[in-house]
């Protein structure tokens, strides 16, 4: 019987490692299982299983059920598990590309990123191409057919589905007028980006600034469709507890002409939330927010 599950696990091996930037580097995995996975969007999300605190490389049996058994497996035997996002998926030739932020040893996928060789295992959930992608989900990027404008804005951890985004845009007759702002560490983490005339990229440089506070100054200085109004000021947005909870509001892709994909440091997407709604008008039904990690929190 075909499983009912869009999503399953995937046994790959390292193949080679390339070197993006100073804090930016491409894994690629490879295995013929690889041939019926699935990517339905530029920041199709996937979950991938590190060596356990023992070092015991994730081997998770592919038998329904395997989450159940996941959770119930000892601690320091149980795989790390973290999300990441499908950078290039080559089906044909059995490879997937994953991007992945470095910051030293000081998380479970930076380590296993730095110190891992070719041959090392690896496991992925990720979708089965057996379903389709409203089946699957895993992703957020739904702009409406009628963009007109588009505000991005990514940190590092978000930066590998933007370029994505970034580059589904440039294939069109008329891409969008888009406004891009990039947080990353260092002048040498800026990559190369397609071009139109419509498209705006400012890379904004942390060196030792707070996490997502140059995102939210320059956003604040973006030329945006709507201004202030009483309608926008009294609009009440939930109350998100980022300790806790994992701000994540998705936008409705019914909205026409603007639409805002935000994602990074989890306060900095709070702050954009009530700056854009708030004080700036914008609908929330077209904005994505979305918290991939909190500041002094553990990680990758």
């Amino acid at each position: 019987m075909a499983s009912a599950n869009p999503y399953k696990l995937f046994d790959v091996v390292l193949r080679h490692k390339q070197h993006l930037s100073p804090h930016l580097m491409r894994i690629t995995l490879a295995s013929p299982a690889v041939t019926e996975m699935a990517t339905w969007a530029p920041d199709q999300r996937v979950k991938l299983f590190f060596p356990a605190a023992d070092g015991s490389p994730a081997r998770l049996s592919q038998a329904e059920g395997w989450y159940a058994r996941f959770r119930s497996m000892l601690v320091d035997r149980r795989p790390t598990m973290r999300t990441y996002t499908i950078r290039h998926l080559r089906a044909e030739v059995g490879e997937v590309d994953i991007d992945f932020v470095l910051h030293g040893e000081t998380g479970p996928a930076s380590r296993w990123a730095l110190r891992s060789q070719p041959g090392e295992s690896m496991q992925i959930l990720a979708p089965d191409s057996q379903f389709s992608a409203q089946e699957a989900g895993g992703f957020e990027w739904k702009p409406p057919q009628t963009l007109k404008q588009l505000l991005l804005v990514a940190d590092a951890t978000a930066l590998p589905a933007a370029m994505g985004i970034l580059e589904e845009l440039a294939t069109l007759a008329e891409p969008p007028q888009t406004q891009a702002f990039f947080e990353v560490d260092s002048r040498e983490d800026r990559l190369a980006v397609p071009e139109w005339p419509g498209l705006s990229v400012q890379w904004l440089i942390r060196d030792h600034a707070v996490a997502g506070r140059l995102m939210v100054d320059a956003v604040r200085q973006a030329k945006l469709p709507v201004d202030a109004s009483p309608v926008g000021q009294a609009v009440e947005l939930a109350d998100v507890d980022i300790e806790e909870e994992i701000l994540w509001e998705i936008a409705d892709t019914a909205t026409e002409g603007f639409y805002g994909w935000i994602a990074g440091e989890s306060a900095a997407v709070m702050s954009l939330r009530k700056y854009l709604i708030k004080e700036r008008g914008i609908p929330r039904e077209s904005l994505n927010l979305m918290g991939y990690w909190r500041y002094n929190k553990s990680g990758g």
